[in-house]
Formats: C-alpha cells, sequence, structure tokens
C-alpha cells in the first residue's frame, strides 16, 4: 500500500498513532529537557503510557462521548493524555494555560467536561476554582501536587491513574477499532479575538485528511524523509494548528518531536534540537527579522555590508527570476551562500528545510527576507473551523503573496462577494452547543471563513482582507488593517501596531516600539531607557515618525498613518491583549486605548 493510501484506511488518531508505533518500537518520538538535558520518550514507551491512562481513564467512570478538558504545556504528557482521552472513545477540550479562572469557567460548563487533566500546580490555582462552579467536572487529575485543596472536587494524581490503568487488561486498541472517522475527537475554542470561544468540533477524519496534505505538501516535492523528520513544538498544543502539524502531522510520518523550552529561548533549542521543519506564526518571524537586523546592524562594517548584500540579491532573485542578476551578481550571490547563508541556515539548526507560517497574514517583505537568505518560508492559510489547514505554498514554487493551493482533497472557491469558501473532510462538524453560529459559518457543507480573497490561473489562493476586520474611512476607502500593521511593524524602530480608523476620514496608529531599539537609542543619546521618560523627547518621538514615515512610503494614500500614540506596555497574552496564537485582541486593546485614538482625531500632528 501507498504510505498515502494508509491516511485513508486510518479511521481514528490513536488507531493511527498504535499502527505507527507498533511499527517505529524504540525510536524516540518525545523529547523534552530536564535540568539541562533533553531525554526522550520511544514510541513503545508513550504507546504504554497512552494505553495505560486511557484504562485509568475508563476506570474513573470516562465513557464514549464524554468531554475531558488538558490543561497543560507543551509536554509529552500533553500527547499522550489528548491520544489517552480519545483512545478512551471520549472528546479532549484543550484549553490554554493563560486561561483565567473565568475562561475555565466558560470552557469547561460550556463543554460539560466530565474530567479535567492539569500539568502543573500553578496551572491548578486557576483550574481547580473554576471546576469547583461547574456542576459537570467531577474530578481533576493531576501531574503535580495542588497548592491548594479543592473541596468537591475528587483529585486523583497522574501516576495513581496510570497505576489503575495497569491493573486493567490491555484491551485499548481493540477498544479504539469501534471508533468511527467521522466521530468527535475534540472541541477545540477559538482564542477569542472577540466575544466568547466557540467550541468547534471536530472529527477524527478532518485532522488525518489535514496530516495527508501536509504529507503531500512535503512528499510531493521529494523533501518527506519518512520516520526521519524532526519537529520543534512551541505553539500552544491547544491552539489547532500545532494540534494538527505540531504533533498529528509529525505522528503520522514517523518523526521526532521536541518541546521548545520556552519562546526566549526557542533560538537556543532550534540549535540542539536541529528541526527539520517547524511551524509557527508571523509574530515569530517578525521578531527573528528584528532580532537578526538588530545583531548584523551592532557588528557593522564588512559582516553588515554583506549580510545586506546577500539579502539585495536574494530578493532581486526571488522577485526577478534569473534575469534579475547578472553574470557578476550571480557569482556574487553564490560567494555569499557560504559567507552569509551557510551561517543562518547554521543559526536554526544546519538542517531546516522549511518554516511554515500560518494563524495570521505574513508580512511580504518579512517572508522575502527569509526566502532572500535561502530559508523555505511557505504561507499558508487555514481556520480551526477547517482542522485547521486549507493551503500552503509549495516547497518547490513558493508566492509570498499567497498562501499556496489548496491541500489535497481540499475544495476552495470565492462566493459573489469575495468569501472565502472551503468544503471536505477537514471541515469542522459545527460549534459545540450553538446550532445559531453553526448555521451561520456552514452552510450545504461550506465553511464560510470570513475572509476574502481570489484565486490566480496557477490555482494560489490569495488573501485580501478579512471581512469582521475590514476598516472603511469616511470616504469610502476599505483597507485591510493587517497589511498596515505590518507594514509598520517591519520597521526595526517597531515592534507591535495596531492601526484604528474605522468611519474616520484617515487612519491612526497604536505602536510598540522595539524594546532593543529603545536600549539602543537611549544609550547612543544618553538617555534613560524608561518608554514613559523617552515619550517626553521630542528627538526619540521624531525617530518614531520618521519610521512611520517610511512604512507610509510603501503603502496607498488611504492606507498611511497620519498620527499615532505609544501604547505603555507591549501586547501580551499576559495581559490579555494577544491571543495564545500571538494575535492582537482588537476589542481589548480598544477597550484601555479606544477614547485616545479617537481623541487623535482632534489634532494637528503625532502625538
Amino acid at each position: 500500500m501507498d504510505f498515502s493510501e494508509r491516511y485513508n484506511a486510518w479511521q481514528s488518531l490513536p488507531q493511527m498513532f498504535f499502527a505507527r508505533a507498533a511499527e517505529l518500537g524504540d525510536k524516540p518520538l518525545f523529547w523534552h529537557k530536564q535540568v539541562q538535558e533533553w531525554h526522550s520518550i520511544s514510541w513503545a514507551e508513550a504507546r504504554e503510557r497512552v494505553s495505560a491512562l486511557s484504562r485509568g481513564l475508563r476506570a474513573l467512570g470516562v465513557t464514549p462521548g464524554d468531554r475531558v478538558a488538558l490543561v497543560a504545556e507543551n509536554r509529552p504528557e500533553w500527547a499522550i493524555a489528548d491520544l489517552a482521552i480519545m483512545a478512551a472513545r471520549a472528546m479532549t477540550v484543550p484549553a490554554y494555560t493563560t486561561n483565567t479562572v473565568a475562561d475555565h469557567v466558560h470552557i469547561l460548563g460550556d463543554s460539560g467536561a466530565k474530567l479535567a487533566i492539569v500539568s502543573s500546580a500553578a496551572l491548578a490555582e486557576r483550574l481547580l476554582p473554576a471546576a469547583q462552579q461547574v456542576e459537570s467536572t467531577g474530578g481533576v487529575i493531576c501531574l503535580e501536587p495542588p497548592r491548594s485543596k479543592a473541596d468537591g472536587l475528587g483529585l486523583e494524581g497522574w501516576d495513581e491513574v496510570l497505576d489503575r490503568g495497569r491493573a486493567q487488561p490491555d484491551d485499548v486498541e481493540a477498544y479504539v477499532a469501534a471508533i468511527k472517522r467521522g466521530d468527535t475527537c475534540c472541541l477545540i475554542y477559538t482564542s477569542g479575538t472577540g466575544g466568547a470561544p466557540k467550541g468547534v468540533m471536530l472529527s477524527h477524519g478532518a485532522i488525518i485528511c489535514n496530516s495527508k496534505g501536509g504529507y503531500h505538501l512535503f512528499r510531493d516535492d521529494d523533501l518527506l524523509d519518512l520516520d526521519r523528520e524532526v519537529f520543534l513544538s512551541f505553539l500552544p498544543l491547544s491552539h489547532s494548528y500545532e494540534h494538527t502539524a505540531g504533533l498529528y502531522f509529525p505522528i503520522s510520518i514517523g518523526a521526532e518531536i521536541y518541546y521548545a523550552e520556552s519562546v526566549d529561548k526557542l533560538v537556543a533549542n532550534m540549535a540542539e534540537a536541529r528541526p527539520t521543519i517547524m511551524t509557527a506564526v508571523p509574530r515569530l518571524y517578525e521578531s527573528m527579522h528584528q532580532r537578526i537586523i538588530s545583531g548584523v546592524r551592532r557588528k557593522g562594517g564588512l559582516s553588515e555590508a554583506l549580510f545586506m548584500k546577500a539579502v539585495e540579491l536574494g530578493r532581486r532573485s526571488y522577485e526577478q527570476g534569473p534575469a534579475g542578476l547578472s553574470v557578476g551578481g550571480r557569482m556574487l550571490d553564490r560567494l555569499l551562500d557560504k559567507l552569509v547563508r551557510a551561517k543562518v541556515a547554521g543559526r536554526f539548526g544546519g538542517r531546516l528545510k522549511a518554516f511554515v507560517s500560518g494563524g495570521a497574514p505574513l508580512n511580504y517583505d518579512i517572508g522575502v527576507f527569509f526566502v532572500a537568505l535561502g530559508v523555505r518560508l511557505l504561507q499558508g492559510y487555514g481556520q480551526t473551523e477547517t482542522a485547521p489547514v486549507v493551503s500552503a505554498n509549495r516547497p518547490s514554487r513558493i508566492r509570498i503573496h499567497t498562501v499556496g493551493p489548496p491541500f489535497k482533497d481540499v475544495e476552495v472557491k470565492i462566493a459573489e462577494d469575495g468569501e472565502i469558501l472551503v468544503r471536505g473532510e477537514l471541515t469542522m462538524q459545527g460549534y459545540w452547543n450553538n446550532p445559531e453560529a453553526t448555521a451561520e459559518a456552514l452552510k450545504d457543507g461550506w465553511v464560510h471563513t470570513g475572509d476574502i480573497g481570489d484565486i490566480d490561473d496557477d490555482g494560489y489562493l490569495r488573501i485580501t482582507d478579512r471581512k469582521k476586520d475590514i476598516i472603511v474611512l469616511s470616504g469610502g476607502d476599505t483597507l485591510s488593517p493587517q497589511r498596515v500593521e505590518g507594514m509598520l511593524t517591519f520597521e526595526p524602530e517597531l515592534a507591535q501596531a495596531m492601526v484604528y480608523g474605522d468611519r474616520q476620514s484617515h487612519l491612526v496608529a497604536l505602536l510598540v516600539p522595539d524594546a532593543d531599539f529603545i536600549r539602543t537609542w537611549a544609550k547612543a543619546n544618553a538617555k534613560p531607557a524608561e518608554l514613559a521618560a523617552l515619550m517626553e523627547d521630542a528627538d526619540f518621538r521624531d525617530a518614531l515618525l520618521q519610521a512611520v514615515e517610511r512604512a507610509n512610503a510603501k503603502l496607498s494614500a488611504p492606507e498611511q498613518v497620519r498620527r499615532f500614540i505609544v501604547a505603555s506596555e507591549a501586547f501580551t497574552t499576559e495581559n490579555a491583549l494577544m491571543t495564545p496564537s500571538l494575535k492582537i485582541r482588537r476589542h481589548k486593546i480598544n477597550e484601555i486605548y479606544g477614547d485616545r485614538l479617537t481623541a487623535l482625531y482632534a489634532r494637528g500632528a503625532a502625538a
């Protein structure tokens, strides 16, 4: 049987996992760091723990169709718990580690979760009070002893549940055989850029279909080595993107999965794990771009000159093809492969085949920057409602301004109003307990994405706008805020931005200056590095204004930012101004800064 056909034969995610574990046995599957050392868990060890935990869950009363919440950092136990829940024929309800007590109350209550699994005592501090308020949630399994009691809840230790399962007959694979491909395997709650999160019901077949699409994305260009790939996982596994692209797609192709220690240690972890494929969101690439440029500028001299020349020639080659470079230019470009691009590859571990970008629109200049440096950066597109990947650029034919052609077995069409519609096994079954929202988003089998786009003659999909995020100026111009924000944050002085101006005459912006830029500028000008003090300095404000003006030079007149204010702090998941998938929460930001942004329209200069 051709390997591609195995995706059609697998009926569930646990069945897929058990099949691969039987073949790969003692090969490493999961890697995690403890006391500065990487430790592995083999496929056989993971299989034993999944089976034991699944039997333990059934011994605790979990029955087919029950919901079990999962709150944990990215670690092997997350994947083991997820597989064990599904192997008990229940549904996993992943929850973000950044959730508040109120967030947990909503998700536990809305899903009717019978049990919850939590990794750390710190996370239990917010989960246990929520579980006490939800009648359906009768128990919590804790990997670490909680710091406080939880009256009315049955608390179980992770190891005790495993041992309880080991005392039962190992009938798990036979039990799993009853799962149908169309059965719901998880409820993934949208991260809520606006409004209360909704539980997206995804089937086993939806995620297997998506994994098959990933297989063909790399296999069709001869970039995939079955049972030999290495992934580095750092995006939240509770997000559909990492859940599929960072867990089940790697499992399907027999890859090893390293769990990054943190975002701050990601570059160091890349050098250690040496991944071959890595998925991330645009915010990571923006951050990498800023760090790389800052480091190059600090070195200065010949090193900076060679680097910038590599970017220039690489960009020209990408945009204009072979004709874009003279004979001398091509010779210099090949030399820069060794002097510059090889060092960039080493920074990412030395064997990276491709980065995949998804979760939000990728700024064109950021994408071209990496491609110019010899890094394959494949922009893709999808939603939680599509399990999640709809399309992605092909490694052999990258078009940064698009999100590539649709995955295998995925249909995409453009509605009369320009909205992108998606159909196939990957589509959600609906929103849990929300028939009204389901009827609005899912019509005749087509997911109405809420995104606006078009398809070129080669079948590449291009996203031009988001229906709900469109800004309409008072003069009738319609604008994409993400495009303008991407241009702003490409400037090295600016780390984050949000533009504002619906039904106004022009755009204004809220800016977060780059931390490295603040420190460098303050030192060079003998100024204090505190942002509040710097904002009183006319020269510092002028430096930010120059950055905005450079961005404006790349934008049409209606898209240009006329005035701006500076945020008092960065947008983060901790202050709830970003979702866990690193999208800005516009409604939350507007609650804090809306009055100040509106006041800019009464002023005559940047503030």
